[in-house]
């Protein structure tokens, strides 16, 4: 009797092991769907009252940002909290607060209330994000983990899929606050089908909180991406608005990183990036989505503003770039296994690079199969980095830590992307604000400043002082800044590669000794 009953809670959750995998893909879906719905409705909420809330370039990259910056500060507290109390209950939570800020998203009536409602929005998706791969990591063992793992990246290709699509028929038939409020119904199902499903596990040994270092973090990101914003805004960086940001956030990022290597309950254990794998896999993400974010950002303007396609049509375009990610994420595994972390991950960069080369060649009529090409393209590169890099993040740390590193995983993700959009975005504006400046000379005197802020905010201000001929020169000059914007993104990816190279292991490093967290249907003793 005592031999036979420790193993049979255990092989309860083993046997609904996938049952558990496609309910934490469905919070991961949500939470992914929702910024890329968010990319197709730019352009609708961008235009004036009451079609949308007239939102400023500025504003459509803080209504991004301000959701990003929320969710990387907190997610440290985030991953810890869920260790300590229970995933389930961290994931449950989580999910409440982003139903909620999807309801609030879709009813603001100002870009201000819109930016703060996301805040909201990222509260809840820093609570969900961790505890989704560290309740797969719990559920699963070694071997089946890279296959959970590659499923679980895959389904950020089918909500790179469906979001858009769902998003341009939402555009199309109804207004843009739908595409938030679209999220709610999806929570609510996602909250039985967890209540049902998910075990709860947590952290024998939880850390405490760290306050200070949270706080740091936070002000530090958000004071750094506001100072980049602000000098794309301005077309100078050396103006006080800009730089003065820059450095406070440089300056508390240092402090944050001092505070933490010294005290003793840190948020993020500093001591885990003396490991070669951990390290180079989360810098490897950072610089995936630095670049890839960015260009996502101005994708929607050329795919709507500069070749004419509907909100729907633009979402089709991504279809390419999502199948190929659906299709080979899950298949990374076999990949790896063959030719090793290394490789796969160079390749998979390098097959990105080559696809924002191919942004290189599109123009106001170039060939739209040109765009789909390269969509594919850059898909299957992100579906040969995103899971041999997850697995080996996680797969260097202690099991008991589920939470906290993949909170450093989705971390490094989101600050990467954040900073994409803020720093890409603001080359974007700067470039683009230079192609204009002789242009600008028929507009007039109180119209300019605006005129030159975007390619948006030109067609608008010619559309209302009645100058046709402003609307091909705009669009040429936004051409020329996306190829300014894409040629840098090759670069920084490049250099992805070869980090690749230079730190990833050949083969998968072996898994430490840890122990297992306890569920809350099993005994509280230590397994491995």
């Amino acid at each position: 009797m005592s031999t036979a009953a420790p193993p049979r809670a255990p092989e309860a959750i083993h046997r609904r092991r996938w049952a558990i995998l496609g309910t934490l893909i469905l919070a991961l879906l949500v939470v992914v769907l929702d910024n890329s719905i968010l990319n197709v409705a730019m352009k609708t909420i961008a235009a004036p009252a009451p079609t949308g809330l007239g939102a400023s370039q500025s504003d459509l990259e803080w209504a991004i940002n301000s959701y990003t910056l929320v969710f990387a500060g907190l997610l440290f507290t985030a991953g810890l909290l869920g260790d300590r109390l229970g995933r389930k209950w961290a994931l449950l939570g989580g999910m409440v607060v982003f139903g909620l800020g999807s309801l609030l998203s879709a009813f603001a009536d100002s870009p201000g209330q819109l930016v703060a409602f996301r805040a909201v929005m990222g509260l809840g998706g820093a609570f969900v994000m961790p505890a989704t791969l560290a309740i797969i990591m719990n559920v699963f063992e070694r071997h089946e983990q890279p296959k959970a793992i590659g499923i679980w990246a895959g389904a950020v290709g089918l909500a790179i899929a469906i979001g858009p699509i769902t998003g341009g028929l939402l555009i199309e038939h109804f207004w843009w606050g739908s595409v938030f409020l679209v999220n709610v119904p999806i929570v609510i199902v996602a909250l039985v089908a967890m209540s049902l499903l998910v075990p709860n596990s947590r952290d024998p040994r939880p850390g405490k909180l760290d306050p200070i270092g949270v706080l740091l973090s936070i002000v530090g990101l958000v004071a750094l991406i506001y100072g980049i914003i602000k000098g794309g805004e301005l077309a100078d960086f050396t103006a006080p608005g800009a730089w003065v940001p820059i450095l406070v956030g440089v300056l508390a990022l240092a402090a944050f990183v001092v505070f933490e290597r010294r005290t003793s309950h840190p948020a993020l254990d500093v001591t885990w990036f003396r490991n070669k794998v951990f390290s180079a896999s989360v810098v490897v993400i950072g610089v995936v989505f630095f670049a890839l974010m960015g260009v996502s950002f101005f994708g929607v303007f050329y795919t709507q503003s500069v070749r004419g396609y509907s909100a729907l049509q633009a979402g089709l375009l991504m279809l390419p770039l999502a199948g190929a990610q659906m299709a080979f994420a899950p298949r990374a595994r076999l990949v790896v296994d063959r030719f090793g972390i290394r490789a796969t991950c160079a390749a998979g960069m390098a097959l990105i690079a080559v696809g924002f080369l191919g942004y290189l060649l599109l123009g106001a009529t170039t060939p739209i199969w040109v765009l789909v090409v390269i969509g594919f393209v850059m898909g299957a590169g992100m579906a040969h980095v995103m899971p041999p890099v997850t697995v080996a993040i996680m797969g260097a740390l202690p099991r008991e830590k589920a939470g906290a590193g993949s909170a450093i995983n989705n971390t490094f993700r989101q600050v990467g992307g954040s900073l994409g959009v803020a720093v890409l975005g603001a080359v974007l504006s700067t470039v683009y604000r230079d192609g204009m400046a002789d242009h600008l000379d028929q507009v007039p005197a109180a119209l300019r400043g605006k005129a030159g802020e975007s390619l948006e905010a030109t067609v608008a201000v010619a559309d209302k002082a009645g100058l046709p001929g402003l609307v091909v020169p705009a669009q040429d000059a936004f051409v020329h800044a996306m190829h300014v914007v894409a040629g840098l993104s090759a670069g920084i990816t490049a250099v992805g590669v070869l980090l690749a190279l230079l730190l990833l292991p050949g083969k998968a490093p072996a898994a430490p000794a840890v122990q297992q967290a306890p569920t809350d249907s099993e005994p509280r003793k230590a397994r491995v």
